[in-house]
């Protein structure tokens, strides 16, 4: 994670003991790193939706250090520890005061939980707490030194972190127009009502008491190791949305979604390279699939549908063998099972209907049933076109080529 953000991984770093004492940590002290940490120096480039160009972050450092318990708070004034999680490893990425605004605050940590996925640092899974924000704030005036800060504990998910910075922004502004001051403080935040509470007057450094861990070893990691991390990192998303922008063609906006994960980035350049339009297998992609994944509940690395198989089911729609409706309809079942697109469809009876002699008389048929619409349409309306297509397609149940349709209702509309 450390060269993956641009950090400069140190050849020694010191263990260290952080004194405290809360409920969570019952021996009394958190093995962590302080005055050696791992790595140090680094940044990340990010861009709000809606901002005009990129903006880098500085990465302060990034260490290991080990879990303390979960608190857990039942909202009647009682609190539960769950020591489950105590001793665990963890790594902490400490960011500069670069971050301006919550919307800001959401991009960082979403390029974070990015890379994290794309290096194996982390399945980054939120519900289970593996990726985890603490949120410092301090306002000032502009020009002026950052003020006073407060730290929101424990932040589970991104909108929990954009709502907890939006509250805490509020409370500390309306606190010094109104002439008070900030106290250092630790906080909880409760997404649901939106409330700001202290859990505990902030320490500083100095009240932790930080010295080396008696009983632990310097860790020292070598140049050897370091080139052989570097060299085994996988392309990541910023640089992958770059190509994908300039080798297929692709929209930014569409870019950056398909390299959310790396298992999408990949499923999509895989169909796409099968196919030769990465632009129609993006819309796939990025319109139909997510959906239906999303739909069944699965993620896409867990889905039976081969890229291959996308591509297959693509084609098929662009060469007129199956309808979009039909193909789309199929995509719940190929993802959840697999299987091949082409003999499904055979097997369903879902080829596409363009023959005249079979399409003929049900276009009749719609003209005759639909007299109002007919008399729109020759007045004018192209709306009562589409009316009119989708009556047929209906009676086809979907199974009519759309463009045949289009090209047969002109003709006898033309010609009656």
């Amino acid at each position: 994670m450390a060269l993956a953000t641009h950090c400069k991984v140190q050849p020694r770093s010191v263990f260290a003991r952080k004194n405290y004492f809360y409920p969570d940590l019952p021996k009394g002290y958190q093995i962590s790193q302080y005055e050696d940490p791992l790595a140090t120096g680094g940044w990340l480039e990010i861009q709000p939706e809606g901002a005009e160009a990129p903006r880098r972050i500085g990465i302060t450092r990034i260490h290991m250090e080990e879990d303390a318990g979960k608190s857990i708070h039942d909202g009647g004034g009682d609190t539960r520890i769950d020591l489950n999680r105590a001793g665990v490893p963890l790594i902490e990425i400490v960011s500069e005061p670069d971050l301006r605004s919550a919307e800001e605050a959401g991009a960082y940590l979403r390029a974070l939980h990015a890379i994290l996925r794309y290096v194996g640092a982390s399945d980054g899974d939120l519900e289970k707490g593996h990726f985890r924000c603490d949120a410092n704030v301090s306002l000032r005036r502009p020009g002026a030194p950052l003020g006073t800060r407060t730290e929101l504990k424990n932040l589970n998910s991104f909108r929990a972190v954009e709502g907890a910075l939006r509250a805490e922004i509020r409370r500390q502004r309306g606190l010094l127009e109104g002439g008070g001051r900030i106290q250092q403080a630790t906080l909880r935040f409760d997404l649901e009502s939106e409330r700001i509470t202290v859990m505990r007057v902030k320490e500083n450094a100095d009240d932790y008491r930080y010295f080396p861990d008696p009983d632990l070893v310097a860790l020292v990691v070598d140049e050897a190791r370091i080139a052989k991390v570097k060299a085994a990192l996988p392309e990541l998303p910023e640089a992958r949305r770059a190509r994908f922008a300039a080798e297929y063609g692709l929209p930014e906006y569409e870019a950056r979604l398909l390299v959310a994960s790396r298992p999408l980035a990949a499923f999509f350049e895989a169909a796409a390279r099968a196919h030769g339009t990465p632009k129609t297998i993006a819309n796939w992609v990025l319109r139909d699939v997510l959906s239906a994944l999303k739909e069944g509940g699965l993620e896409i690395e867990a889905a039976q549908l081969a890229p291959g198989g996308l591509a297959a089911l693509a084609r098929l729609v662009d060469e007129g063998g199956v309808t979009p409706g039909s193909a789309r309809a199929l995509l719940p079942e190929l993802l959840a099972r697999g299987g091949d697109p082409v003999a499904l469809v055979r097997e369903r009876g879902l080829e596409a209907v363009s023959d005249a002699g079979a399409l003929g008389p049900v276009v009749a048929a719609v003209l005759a049933e639909q007299p109002a619409a007919v008399a729109s349409f020759r007045g004018g309306d192209e709306k009562a076109l589409h009316f009119l297509m989708g009556q047929v397609m209906r009676k086809t149940k979907g199974k009519a080529d759309a463009r045949r349709v289009r090209e047969l209702l002109l003709a006898q509309l033309g010609s009656s």
